[in-house]
């Protein structure tokens, strides 16, 4: 079949498409993603056309000169079967040549990736279910603003390949987004953001130095949104986030394969209560 495929990366309002799509897929992306999104590397959501009409996605957003990752891979019904995605596929892996290349995919779809020589490095398991703590009385807990953003930004360093200094100041404050972190002798040993999405809300990151503080930051987290459905995304080796989610009534309803082309960044998953979102890592 003729097709007349243009490949370029996506205007806002593309963007705005394509996320449609992953929640057609039933990713339950957050309402004000995009912006944060985009904002992090504009060049890196690539969008598929055949004639003017849209037809796949994907998302190659570069991190410094080391690293990527790759998300929203979507071929809509209609034009999956035609080569098209993985054209697609091909420029944005070439856009992100040289750099380890970390990947959250289906898990149907590992073995396509494997092929493309990406390893399995661990499951995600998403947890959902109805929040249901209480604002926990600590005075360690703060919210992120302003004067305590850089040592947020300096905390999360540990847990990315690569600093992404710009993407945590704008995850962690706009966008309707409310982040909270938990300070102890005036350091950071932890932090989580919730927002809202397509249905009901979604907390990402979690990060803590132990689960005690996990839990308190999850709590606090969670009590803003009291009887709305949230979601946590934790890595499956990281036993303790796991029975974090379970202790607070989560259930696991999706899961996701952590793959790397490169070396594995060795990330510390003992430190990891949920990741910050499958389209950027």
């Amino acid at each position: 079949m003729n097709q007349d495929i243009t490949i370029r990366a996506m205007s806002r309002a593309e963007l705005d498409v394509a996320t449609d799509w992953a929640a057609a897929e039933g990713w339950n992306p957050g309402l004000a993603d995009a912006d944060a999104f985009l904002a992090t590397d504009p060049g890196g959501f690539l969008m598929a056309f055949v004639g003017d009409r849209p037809a796949a996605c994907i998302s190659v957003v570069a991190y410094a000169n080391s690293f990527g990752f790759l998300g929203f891979y979507i071929a809509t019904p209609e034009f999956r079967g035609r080569g098209i995605g993985w054209q697609l596929w091909q420029a944005g892996m070439g856009r992100l040549a040289g750099r380890t290349v970390g990947l959250d995919g289906v898990v149907a779809q590992q073995d396509n990736y494997r092929k493309s020589g990406f390893a399995l490095a661990h499951r995600n398991v998403r947890y959902a279910g109805v929040a249901r703590a209480d604002m926990p009385q600590d005075p360690r807990l703060a919210r992120i603003g302003q004067g305590i953003l850089p040592s947020v930004v300096a905390y999360d360093r540990a847990f990315f390949p690569v600093p992404r200094d710009g993407f945590v100041g704008r995850w962690t404050r706009d966008g309707g987004r409310t982040g909270w972190c938990l300070v102890e002798d005036g350091e950071v040993r932890g932090y989580g953001v919730i927002r809202k999405a397509r249905q009901g809300y979604k907390i990402g990151p979690l990060f803590a130095d132990d689960p005690r503080d996990a839990d308190l930051l999850f709590r606090a987290l969670a009590s803003g949104v009291k009887g709305e459905e949230i979601a946590l995304d934790p890595p499956e080796p990281n036993d303790e986030a796991i029975a974090l989610a379970e202790r607070h009534d989560l259930s696991p309803v999706f899961e996701t394969a952590r793959m790397y082309r490169g070396a594995d960044p060795g990330l510390p998953l003992d430190r990891i209560f949920g990741i910050t979102t499958f389209e950027l890592g």
